[in-house]
């Protein structure tokens, strides 16, 4: 299990936070995902025998929430 934190700098209230934990939780590998709109932070829960770390950031961007 690997743990990242991401940045989300487009994050800025309660439905971006909904919107990102949503999308990165739908993922097959993430186990957990927390995304705080005050400091723009993700955190995130993941078995990278199964998803990369790449491919959530990918799925974020998707849903309209690049990460650095």
């Amino acid at each position: 299990m690997q743990h990242a934190v991401l940045t989300a700098p487009g994050m800025s209230c309660d439905h971006c936070k909904m919107t990102i934990e949503s999308a990165g939780g739908a993922l097959a590998g993430v186990s957990a995902i927390e995304a705080d709109p005050l400091t723009k932070k993700v955190d995130v829960d993941y078995d990278e025998g199964v998803i990369s770390l790449d491919e959530i950031r990918k799925a974020l961007a998707k849903a309209g929430y690049p990460s650095e």
